[in-house]
């Protein structure tokens, strides 16, 4: 036998690509993409990024199992099932695109107008281009409804503003250095990881970690305290901390003369709310309550991690801005370690303008608010809406009220078209559905809401199938449109070397040709950034604002004030009485809203929808670990599988979330138990300002049947998506 050849030499080529993580989380981390013959082969974080530190969450870790996910939109889709069914035909671009656009022409020249057509988007990635840019400029040409994005953090956002004046607070990186933390309405290990890390590094040099949470969440556990106030009712303890700062003097006087406005009336509305009236508000000990006061007022530097949780309220806006009363008062501002975290977005010197061009606007458009889209899809006039264009996010899943939401998709009237990665909830109830690149496909660029690096995404593959970014989609309808502004011509390149202002002096530096060759470069502010350690705040008076014109000229109370959910006992004791328990729906810690969670390593990992109740309230209804309930209000139910625990506190019941509906075994998930009433200031949506009561139900009975019917679900799914 003649002797074999020895086997060719494989040739490889191996890059590392520079990137970043486009999901709706603070951290914004920096990516090296390894590709080797074009298929990435890997995603890692950068080593030498200040805050990713080569570390990334379970879940960007595993990008490459969304990337090249067999579940995966490539091509062009027509409907041919009913709305809802999930049945679609493969087709062409060109008649895509040309579907599309004869259908819209022929709505703005109707009675009805370009108004009838709405954009409905949000984070699904975060990305300045791929976020807001050609899309904006498309819909403004158009004349089409503006969008109010509410449905995550205009309310917070709002309250800091009436007090801080812009979303801008202590450095990340300098975390590491207080001496108390306070990490208030957020759990940093499951949405901010990056942050956790310089707070166990605090920890570690001494520093004390307090969790203000209803819910004993990852965090708490390990926090050296954890007070589990009743929701909603954050603004009620600030007061109360602010009272006992103030009855025992433990105050920076010095830095409220100079740099704050409104201290004497504040002190008249503090005194509302003593340790004894707060203690039954929150239902806190009152000693707790006057023991953080005291370790408030004494520790330095002190700083407040506070977050977005703590809004989905009636009265969301007023707690922000309350709590971020605080820090002025003991002079906290002062530290680079000190004062507050809400998010740094207002740092960047984003050119939002020349993103979007408002310019191009020649009506008057209405605003259609995102977090009521149930509610406009039925009712809304002056026109209907005729026409929904959804990208970047996943309405019939995350957004409230999903039985009015599900019914406003199913309007066989409706033109729906649906860009996305996959065959979501809402693809489902699509005419049209195009694909979507991922984050490994396209060029972006990135600021950040929890840390000061601007950072570039470079394209590391080609896209799969047929997949399109956004901006090319919206060139390709504003060329079918006949939008021959030159704007609808500009690259990706083009848009990112205009996304940062060079005039403003936090931005200077930030080139876009060279940003995309370093990855990230951190803003022009010094090292040790201490915003307000001499005043500067940009508010109209310069001055922290206790007391706020602004939001007196809106018919809103100047001062920090307390509101107590719509749907609680406070507010509303007949609906108590019928659904005692109060209901959140905090992320899962193996999804972000509704991303991933499709993907077999987080159905694998949660298993199934479950509601983690405390042992009294379970055993008043009979409730025992591991048995299906029923949860349930006015506007809807869902099946969920029991955990009793006392990581809820009395009174408090947590769902996990948020579920593709289609994944889940009942076909619901927590949105059929949310509202659409909206916040005090922001007009935000209200998740956590819901009342329930749970029941045991003999359907699904058992945990494994349930399971049996998730996977069902889930096979079902996999099988629509090949």
């Amino acid at each position: 036998m003649p002797p074999l050849d020895p086997p060719a030499p494989v040739s490889t080529h191996r890059v590392i690509v520079r990137g970043a993580c486009p999901h709706d989380c603070p951290d914004t981390c920096a990516l090296h993409i390894t590709v080797e013959n074009g298929r990435a082969i890997k995603v890692a974080g950068d080593p030498d990024h200040p805050t990713t530190k080569g570390v990334l969450c379970t879940k960007v870790a595993r990008y490459l199992d969304r990337t090249y996910s067999d579940q995966r939109v490539l091509h062009p889709l027509q409907r041919t099932g009913k709305k809802g069914e999930g049945k679609f035909r493969r087709i062409g671009w060109d008649d895509a695109v040309r579907t599309i656009a004869e259908r819209f022409k022929a709505i703005a020249t109707s009675p009805d107008g370009p108004q009838a057509i709405v954009p409905y988007s949000y984070a699904g990635t975060m990305g300045l281009l791929n976020y807001g840019s050609m899309d904006r400029r498309f819909f403004h040409k158009l004349g089409a409804s503006l969008l109010d994005r509410t449905i995550c953090a205009t309310a917070g956002k709002a309250g800091y503003a009436a007090t801080i004046g812009a979303s801008i607070g202590t450095d990340l990186e300098q975390f590491e250095n207080a001496r108390l933390i306070l990490i208030w309405g957020s759990n940093p290990i499951v949405s901010n990881l990056h942050l956790w890390s310089r707070v166990q590094e605090a920890k570690r040099r001494g520093a004390k970690l307090v969790a203000i949470d209803p819910y004993r969440s990852l965090t708490a556990e390990k926090c050296h305290e954890h007070l589990a106030l009743l929701p909603g009712t954050d603004a009620a303890l600030a007061l109360g901390i602010m009272n006992v700062l103030i009855a025992e003097d433990l105050l920076d006087h010095d830095y409220i003369a100079n740099y704050t406005l409104g201290f004497e009336a504040l002190r008249e509305r503090a005194r509302d709310f003593p340790p004894q009236r707060v203690a039954a508000l929150t239902g806190l000990p009152q000693q707790s309550i006057v023991a953080l006061a005291r370790d408030y007022g004494t520790i330095r530097p002190t700083v407040i991690r506070l977050n977005y949780g703590m809004q989905r309220h009636a009265g969301g806006g007023m707690a922000i801005r309350t709590v971020a009363c605080l820090p002025a008062l003991v002079g906290a501002w002062r530290d680079p370690a000190g004062g507050a975290l809400l998010s740094s977005s207002g740092t960047y010197p984003v050119n939002f303008k020349a993103l979007e061009r408002p310019d191009l606007i020649w009506n008057s458009p209405r605003t259609i608010n995102m977090s009521t889209i149930g509610e406009a899809l039925l009712t809304a006039d002056g026109p209907p809406i005729r026409a929904l264009f959804v990208y970047n996010s996943n309405p019939v899943a995350v957004a409230p009220d999903s039985s009015q939401v599900v019914a406003g998709f199913a309007r066989e009237d409706l033109f729906c078209v649906v860009h996305d990665v996959f065959l979501t909830d809402t693809a489902d109830y699509a005419d049209i559905v195009l694909p979507a690149t991922t984050q490994l496909e396209h060029v972006d660029v990135h600021s950040s809401y929890g840390h000061l690096y601007a950072l570039a995404n470079n394209a590391a593959i080609a896209p799969l199938g047929e997949a399109k970014p956004n901006t090319e989609v919206f060139r390709r309808l504003a060329a079918a449109m006949g939008f021959d502004d030159p704007c609808f011509r500009e690259s990706d390149e083009e848009m990112a070397r205009s996304a940062f202002n060079p005039d403003h002096p936090r931005g200077r530096g930030l080139d876009w040709d060279a940003l995309k060759v370093t990855g990230w470069k951190r803003l022009d502010v010094p090292s040790a950034f201490a915003p307000f350690a001499e005043g500067n705040f940009p508010t109209p008076s310069g001055k922290c604002e206790f007391y706020s014109e602004s939001l007196k000229s809106q018919g809103l109370d100047p001062l920090p004030a307390f509101t107590p959910p719509r749907e609680s006992a406070a507010a509303n004791p007949g609906l108590a009485a019928r659904y005692p328990l109060a209901l959140l729906s905090p992320p899962a810690r193996n999804a972000l809203n509704s991303s991933f969670a499709n993907l077999p390593v987080f159905l694998d990992a949660e298993k199934l929808p479950h509601l983690e109740i405390h042992p009294d309230d379970a055993r008043s209804r009979g409730i025992v670990d591991g048995e299906n309930v029923r949860v349930f209000n006015d506007r809807g139910s869902l099946l969920l599988t029991a955990r009793v625990t006392d990581k809820a506190r009395p009174g408090v019941v947590v769902a996990l979330s948020i579920w593709w509906r289609k994944l889940a075994p009942d076909g619901n998930n927590a949105n059929m138990l949310t509202g659409q009433a909206l916040t005090d200031m922001g007009r935000a949506a209200t998740f956590y300002d819901v009342l329930v009561q749970v029941e045991r139900t003999p359907r699904l009975n058992g945990t494994a049947s349930g399971e049996r019917e998730a996977r069902q679900r889930h096979d079902r799914y996999q099988s629509s998506s090949s």
